[in-house]
């Protein structure tokens, strides 16, 4: 069994990997899938930040051809396995919804969250830290730990894109500072509880830089809040890293 689910993980990996080169041209959420056009939405990170995607799809593949190869039968492998399967799952799908329906992509990308959370819990055990009782963190934990950041992020702003884009109360730059404090909450907590998991930290890290330099020199309430969050989030794992017994 653990044979079979390390197989159908390298299966799901490919296909969630292969997104981009079977629905090109994605460049983020038309604007016209909203009653009120998104237009340059200041949530939405520079474009250069997506580039992390590349790297976290070569990561996720070698994780999975490394599971399956020479660690299909580890406990240690095995346990996150069934909540990367259905993340990646969804993830594989979320390209061509994302073009068609801004709703039912957001609702997508919460669940791919969820799932590589319960991931990210599975795999990174703290009770050996600063070695996590794994085998080969930087193979098995980290690249999960590096797309639930990025995810983490992520969610926040295509809900924050999503509200304005319906006009529900608020507008686009108040829709950003909530998605901002719904990531750095959400991460805070997350990096709290795994703290030796750092790189959860740098892939939420990476987006809100992101959504720095896209708003700096033109939307400084975001801008300026973006790279207050990012200095919390780091200053969280920091804090984790030297005080791991914050939870057992």
């Amino acid at each position: 069994m653990m044979r079979l689910k390390a197989f159908l993980l390298l299966i799901v990996t490919i296909a969630f990997a292969l997104g981009p080169v079977l629905f090109p041209g994605f460049g983020g959420f038309d604007p016209d899938l909203y009653p009120v056009p998104q237009i340059d939405p200041p949530v939405q990170p520079a474009g250069y930040a997506f580039a992390i995607w590349g790297v976290i799809y070569l990561w996720l593949l070698v994780h999975a051809v490394f599971g399956l190869s020479k660690r299909a039968q580890s406990s240690d492998w095995d346990a996150p396995r069934w909540s990367l399967i259905l993340s990646l799952a969804i993830g594989a799908i979320w390209l061509p919804t994302a073009q068609i329906s801004a709703v039912w992509a957001t609702v997508e990308i919460f669940a791919m969250l969820f799932f590589a959370l319960i991931a990210l819990f599975s795999a990174h055990r703290e009770t050996g830290f600063p070695k996590p009782q794994v085998t080969d963190p930087w193979l098995l934990t980290a690249p999960i730990a590096l797309y639930a950041g990025w995810l983490t992020a992520a969610s926040f702003a295509a809900l924050a894109i999503l509200g304005a884009g319906f006009g529900a109360v608020l507008g686009q730059i108040a829709w950003a500072l909530l998605a901002l404090a719904g990531a750095l909450t959400v991460g805070s907590l997350v990096q709290l509880l795994r703290p030796s998991a750092t790189l959860y930290a740098v892939g939420i890290g990476w987006a809100l830089i992101g959504i720095a330099v896209h708003n700096w020199g033109t939307v400084w309430i975001v801008a300026i809040p973006s790279l207050i969050a990012t200095v919390i989030i780091a200053g969280v794992a920091f804090l984790g890293l030297l005080k791991p017994e914050i939870i057992k």
